[in-house]
């Protein structure tokens, strides 16, 4: 099976990345790992549309998620059609290059329309992600499930939305990630909101949400296959994010701990409320983030963190998810 995975650039990418692990254990079980940047897709006309990849050959020996990215860097990129892709998986942050290169993500999004409409299996659904390139998509879901919320890039609309919650905000970029630009604020803050808020809309829209006491305590990073939680030997794919002390983020990039995650009946209630509608938008791999009964952000392009809950639960979720890609890819072939 020839998977590509749709990275931002491939010198950008790290081990302890989610992608190279999936990546890692696709060549093990004897897969081409094909790797395509934002900027290596190529149309020509009607006759073709594919990329110039990096390409892994699952003879080619590699020992360590290390050794993958080391071998995939050196390689020349080769020319692959759309017809010879099993699988086209999207796992690029359309945050990384929205500065240098504004262009990458919207046109790279194009490419895997046209790709899936030649047949080519492509995750997350490119027609759908379309309408989740930021924290949008979150205000399609039910309201019980989200925190008070308000999308703007006035700072009367923060000031009145800060005297509703009681004078306790988080603010923060409609479109962004890693938690870059995370702001709390309270009352006593006030003399700089003004500025925060010039930070923030600098480059683009505000969104601000009610403080929920239970962020305290981090955050639960809770991964869905397909519309479902995973789950292996009775333990669900989900980390604890805990913040460093004295900062609001739970990144783990930001200082951020990774913790075993309790999942209790509030956490699979709040989840079974969006499965359905993941599902119907073909969000095949999804990491919700969970505070208490509130879902803070739905990640669709490239949730992390999965390999840090195989570790912490001592069960192997990676193979889970490759296991399931499987089965669909032989009966999506079946069935032509």
């Amino acid at each position: 099976m020839n998977i590509a995975f749709v990275i931002n650039q491939t010198h950008k990418e790290e081990t302890i990345y989610t992608t190279t692990w999936l990546a890692f254990n696709a060549h093990k079980r004897g897969h081409s790992v094909l790797y395509i940047g934002l900027a290596d897709f190529t149309y020509h006309q009607e006759d073709s549309v594919g990329a110039y990849c990096r390409i892994l050959q699952p003879m080619e020996e590699v020992e360590t998620p290390d050794q993958l990215l080391e071998v995939l860097r050196k390689k020349e990129k080769e020319y692959v059609d759309a017809h010879d892709m099993d699988l086209l998986w999207l796992r690029y942050d359309p945050v990384v290059d929205m500065i240098n290169r504004p262009w990458a993500s919207a046109t790279a999004l194009q490419f895997a329309q046209l790709i899936k409409r030649r047949g080519t299996w492509v995750i997350n659904d490119p027609d759908k992600l379309v309408e989740a390139t930021n924290k949008f998509y979150l205000e399609y879901f039910p309201k019980e499930i989200r925190p008070k919320t308000i999308i703007t890039r006035s700072y009367q609309d923060v000031i009145s939305f800060l005297d509703e919650q009681n004078n306790k905000i988080i603010l923060k970029p409609l479109t962004g990630s890693g938690g870059k630009n995370v702001f709390l604020v309270k009352e006593d803050e006030r003399h700089n909101l003004k500025q925060t808020v010039e930070v923030i809309t600098r480059d683009g829209y505000l969104l601000a949400q009610e403080y929920l006491p239970d962020a305290a305590n981090g955050d639960i990073r809770f991964f869905l296959l397909n519309g479902d939680p995973i789950q292996v030997d009775g333990k669900y794919a989900a980390v604890n994010r805990v913040q460093k002390k004295g900062d609001i983020r739970s990144n783990i990039h930001q200082g951020g701990s990774a913790q075993q995650a309790n999942i209790n009946d509030t956490i699979l209630g709040t989840v079974s409320k969006v499965t359905e509608k993941l599902k119907e938008d073909g969000m095949y791999f999804v990491g919700l983030d969970i505070v208490g009964d509130k879902i803070m952000e739905i990640n669709v392009f490239s949730p992390g963190a999965l390999n840090l809950a195989s570790k912490l639960n001592d069960v192997d979720f990676v193979s889970f998810v490759l296991d399931h890609i499987e089965k669909q890819v032989e009966q999506r072939k079946n069935s032509k």
